[in-house]
């Protein structure tokens, strides 16, 4: 079966051996596509393709089309494929889009095994043109008919995979476009594919289909800032080593270029900011002889021709921390889980509502399940709460996936951090985090509570302790709204142990009145937690004492690890009226601010 051919045509072949090219490089060869290889016949000796890298240039376009997508429908399955891939040519001892100087060198740029094959029209064959028309190629293979959009739909590309897990959702592919049939709630959408199945997809994991929807691309980093951008570009070490990120000024972008081509050979981080023309609809540029309709065929001038930067764009750094994102429950309107689907597996602490354990749904997604002993919570009240809180979905939010309430004891499914809680992360790693790092973890914080604070969701209890981390190192908050429900008479009272005064504004400990300014108090002292890496605040003062204190106008001390900027943010959160206090979204633009620079200029 391997051996039947699914393609036979003429095509024309670079020569592998030569270092300079000429029209004698290029030859004529039969080539034949097979399920198992690529082979093309030399002086009638058969040659099959294997490792090394093969310039083939087809009679046209149309021809062009069939092979590569011939091609891709076989390799589709094949795990060793690298879906990276030089875009120029290897000339002169080095690949002319990357500079490396090894011919077997890895692909240097991302390459979409499932997108379309389109690409400039190829200049014309040298040669008898009537030869070539009489060399037609076969015609393409049958296909299942595609849907299309109609007028006015609105489609949609997937940013990740993602595996219907229900029989009412709907299985996305990487690349591939889906139309949109209707919004059901911000996170979930009904959909299409080009084979007309339809269901319901995480609205987080695809993206408009539009010119310039920069998240497709693999160097558009939405949530790296100045410092993380400098780390990864560092860390890559490659010359013109680049992304592109949102920087602090809301709807401009920043290009981070890493650089070895110094005065003193020192490699350095440029920043420069993308501008734009006041113009409709309006065009971006770098440097203003250069001005682009789009981000993207900006980014793609600059892969060729450096126009004034240090370096051109020679090789692109993606966000190692841009995994697929947690979905707002496992499918769409599921919240409640079958126990009988979860695997718990090993004791990861004991929280305020019991003990929380490492678990498996469906013994593949982990998942960390909280167990709610028997009279710990309000159980009525935040059952339906939950369904509230499922729909909170943010990158630094853990996200709750459904909860177990058809038995006792109730179990909350949650969004697994394998690194635990933040305390615990700061304390274990005293003295090995730099200042910048310490304001992203702040950062991340800040824009977790500023989704919750747009949507009118008071947290109540905001604390290192409720914070987690994950593997890629992102902070989320955690246990949001969770302190309403409790039943234990001591955790409230402001004389005892649990109550946690030292996070709370006299609003709080005098009259129990909490808002999202509350919150903004306790983020406060959540920045003095990270700036301390772990200490307790007045830690050498009881509970009694720092009512009494914090009433007469005391505050925390300026940590050493915080510049006085710093500290004045922090001292914003602790405003004795609640309505001077910032807002969440204040707040984190002036985070942003502090992790970024205006750029370079050209």
């Amino acid at each position: 079966m391997s051996l039947t051919p699914i393609l036979e045509e003429t095509l024309i072949k670079r020569s592998q051996q030569k270092k300079r090219t000429s029209p004698l490089n290029y030859k004529e060869r039969v080539f034949v596509l097979t399920k198992s290889k690529l082979t093309y016949y030399e002086l009638r000796a058969e040659v099959v393709h294997d490792s090394t890298t093969l310039y083939i240039f087809a009679p046209s376009n149309e021809s062009r089309s069939i092979w590569v997508q011939n091609i891709k429908e076989e390799i589709k399955h094949n795990v060793q494929i690298a879906a990276k891939f030089h875009p120029q040519f290897w000339q002169e001892g080095e690949w002319l889009c990357c500079g490396q100087v090894d011919k077997l060198a890895p692909g240097c740029e991302g390459y979409n095994l499932f997108g379309d094959v389109s690409r400039k029209p190829l200049p014309p064959v040298p040669g008898d043109e009537s030869a070539s028309a009489a060399r037609r190629p076969p015609p393409p293979p049958p296909q299942e008919a595609q849907e299309e959009a109609g007028p006015g739909q609105e489609v949609v590309i997937a940013l990740y995979d993602f595996e219907g897990l229900e029989p009412h959702d709907l299985t996305l592919k990487t690349g591939e476009e889906y139309v949109i049939l209707e919004k059901c709630d911000v996170n979930w959408y009904k959909a299409r594919n080009t084979h007309g199945d339809e269901g319901y997809i995480p609205s987080n994991y695809v993206t408009e289909k539009e010119s310039d929807s920069l998240e497709q691309f693999v160097w558009f980093c939405k949530n790296v800032n100045r410092s993380k951008a400098e780390e990864l570009l560092r860390k890559e070490g490659k010359e013109g080593g680049f992304m592109v990120r949102v920087s602090s000024n809301t709807g401009t972008y920043t290009v981070s270029l890493y650089t070895k081509n110094t005065g003193d050979g020192v490699a350095t981080v440029r920043h420069y900011q993308i501008k734009e023309t006041h113009g409709s609809p309006p065009q971006f540029f770098l440097a203003e002889k250069y001005v682009f309709g789009s981000i993207s065929e900006l980014i793609e001038y600059h892969k060729h021709n450096a126009a004034g930067l240090v370096s051109r764009l020679r090789h692109a750094v993606g966000d190692q921390s841009r995994g697929a994102p947690p979905t707002a429950g496992f499918s769409y309107d599921k919240w409640e889980i079958n126990p009988s689907e979860l695997t718990f597996m090993k004791e990861l602490g004991c929280g305020q509502f019991g003990v929380v354990r490492l678990g498996k749904w469906r013994a593949q997604h982990k998942v960390a399940i909280k167990t709610v002993r028997e009279g710990a919570m309000s159980e009525d009240d935040f059952i339906e709460e939950a369904k509230i809180m499922m729909n909170l979905s943010h990158r630094n939010l853990v996200q709750l996936y459904g909860v177990c309430t058809q038995q006792r004891p109730i179990y909350l499914v949650t969004e697994f951090m394998e690194m635990g809680c933040l305390l615990n992360y700061l304390r274990q790693r005293r003295g090995a985090l730099g200042a910048l790092e310490l304001l992203g973890i702040c950062h991340d914080v800040s824009l977790g509570m500023q989704h919750l604070e747009q949507n009118g969701f008071i947290h109540r209890d905001l604390a290192a302790r409720n914070c987690l981390v994950n593997s890629s190192l992102v902070v989320k908050v955690s246990d949001f709204g969770m302190t309403r429900y409790v039943l234990d008479d001591q955790y409230w009272s402001s004389s005892g142990a649990k109550f946690p005064v030292k996070w709370s504004p006299p609003e709080v400990f005098n009259f129990c009145k909490y808002s999202s300014k509350s919150d903004v108090w306790s983020f406060g002292v959540l920045m003095w937690e990270v700036f301390t890496e772990g200490k307790m605040p007045y830690e050498h003062n009881q509970n009694h004492e720092v009512v009494m204190m914090v009433t007469q106008g005391h505050r925390l001390y300026r940590p050493k690890r915080a510049s006085a900027h710093i500290y004045s943010i922090m001292q914003m959160c602790w405003m004795e009226r609640a309505d001077e206090r910032a807002s969440f979204t204040e707040i984190s633009h002036m985070i942003s601010d502090e992790l970024e620079d205006d750029g370079h200029e050209l």
